[in-house]
């Protein structure tokens, strides 16, 4: 079978062939639709970020795919049936509290792998076995926009811990602010303005008209905020302080100034991940501005099979446009090399599609 590999070296991804794998007891055979490729791909190609798995000199890459059950193999899933695989797996050597709770995304590192990212093979191949529980389902209809299952449940696992942190006292998220523009972006902020309690979204970028993230932002209602003209501190006096800010860019210093977005009692939910960088900052008021503020911020890794589950739900009730509007590339996998080249500003997502249903 095929299956799209990279070094953690930094030269590109290649298309080798490997065996079909075989399930074993409690696995099911899946057969590969669609895999997404995201920013954490890219850095798992430049050896950024992640591991290979232990001895072996490539991983398989790619971790938000959509696929159907080729074999149930004695599991309660039937065969056809469209299913998301999850991303963390227990580490070599067996399973721990986290996975035994059900609470694989809570689990510190060293203490889980993640498929197509950090010791494990993902999903970027004709064929993948897994444990039927980490197989969540997904409708038929929507199998070609299933892929984005994985990168929703990201969003909806944030904004649980980010409604979980206001839960004190009575709090609405009506004034909501995402950071970045890329596809994990905008789909958080589709998610967003279609909650009823929120009354009015901004969606922060870098990015001249005419710009298909605009479009999309625009479409739904939103307003475009542009980061080189307002810069986050300057929001609350540009437009109006907010109640929730989703950061997704990993922009460091967007972790502080975030902050002095919110607006009083206003959380901050923080899901991009830095490269390291050493910046100046007034600690002072950034400690002030939380404790009289009564304002927080959360960081948030991962997801589980709840947050998938809820996702699928999201899904559903997107605009109908939102998934075609999201996923601009569909490449066939000897094509796929190209997608991790130096994008082009007109596409926000890419996937590769290793068979349909």
């Amino acid at each position: 079978m095929q299956a799209l590999v990279a070094r953690g070296d930094g030269t590109p991804p290649e298309l080798v062939e490997r065996p079909r794998p075989e399930p074993a007891a409690g696995e099911a055979l899946v057969r590969v639709l669609r895999v997404g490729i995201d920013g954490t791909d890219h850095e798992v190609v430049a050896g950024n970020h992640g591991s290979l798995p232990e001895g072996a000199d490539a991983i398989v890459l790619g971790h938000e795919a959509v696929g159907v059950v080729e074999d149930p193999n004695g599991t309660d899933l039937r065969e056809g049936q469209v299913v998301a695989p999850t991303v963390r797996r227990p580490p070599a050597g067996g399973t721990n509290e986290f996975f035994e709770r059900g609470e694989p995304d809570m689990a510190p590192e060293g203490m889980y792998v993640e498929r197509g990212i950090d010791g494990a093979d993902g999903f970027m191949a004709d064929y993948v076995t897994s444990p039927a529980e980490y197989l969540v389902p997904v409708p038929r209809h929507l199998a070609e926009w299933g892929l984005l299952v994985e990168p929703l449940s990201v969003s909806e696992k944030a904004l649980e811990h980010a409604f979980a942190s206001r839960s004190a006292f009575e709090w609405t998220p009506e004034r909501t602010l995402v950071l970045g523009n890329g596809s994990l972006g905008l789909l958080t902020l589709a998610m967003l303005v279609g909650r009823d309690d929120v009354e009015r979204a901004y969606c922060l970028g870098r990015r001249d008209r005419p710009d298909p993230t605009i479009d999309f932002i625009e479409r739904l209602g939103a307003t475009y905020v542009d980061s080189r003209t307002t810069p986050v501190p300057d929001i609350p006096d540009r437009y109006e302080p907010m109640d929730l800010v989703y950061e997704a860019t990993g922009y460091a210093r967007h972790a502080v100034e975030t902050v002095s977005a919110l607006a009083p009692g206003g959380v901050g939910a923080l899901v991009g991940v830095p490269e390291p960088w050493t910046f100046e900052v007034d600690g002072g008021q950034f400690h002030r501005d939380l404790v009289l503020g009564n304002r927080a911020l959360v960081g948030t890794v991962n997801s589980g099979r709840g947050h998938f589950e809820t996702a699928v739900e999201t899904l559903q009730g997107l605009p109908e446009w939102v998934p075609e509007a999201v996923l601009t590339d569909v490449v066939a996998p000897e094509e796929a090399g190209g997608a991790f080249a130096d994008g082009d500003e007109r596409t926000i997502k890419t996937a590769v599609e290793f068979s349909t249903i």
